[in-house]
């Protein structure tokens, strides 16, 4: 089995198409529309399946917000350099919710910032990423 894709409700397509790939550098995958039950899905990702795992951006027409619940975490990100990451992200208009630093009790830096729909996405400072 291989991880393909997590799917997350968004209330405005185009800003969150925008949000992963303008400010977490994110390509645009694929589009589909589906006019009969009233939905259209943009995939975006760092590649494509099956090599890559994708997020799926599904719109329903006309539900611009929807309740995060608590059973919703966040999605994670390795990154070379989170405090860069944090500082790129900013300067593209993106919301960074804690800053990088090490995690409560332990080394690794993490940092957390929140996409236009209030979606957790972690950044976890990873050295053998500095490498790519």
């Amino acid at each position: 089995m291989r991880l393909l894709h997590t799917m997350l409700r968004v209330g405005h397509l185009q800003r969150s198409i925008d949000f992963y790939t303008q400010v977490l550098g994110m390509q645009l995958l694929r589009t589909s529309e589906n006019p009969e039950y009233k939905y259209t899905l943009a995939f975006v990702g760092y590649g494509k399946n099956p090599d890559h795992a994708e997020l799926e951006l599904t719109y329903n027409w006309g539900v611009e917000s929807y309740d995060m619940g608590t059973a919703y975490g966040h999605i994670a990100l390795g990154v070379a350099d989170a405090y860069a990451a944090c500082e790129k992200i900013k300067a593209a208009g993106g919301k960074v919710t804690r800053e990088a630093g090490p995690v409560k009790g332990g080394t690794t830096v993490i940092a957390f910032v929140t996409d236009p729909d209030g979606y957790k996405i972690e950044l976890i400072q990873r050295a053998e990423y500095a490498q790519l």
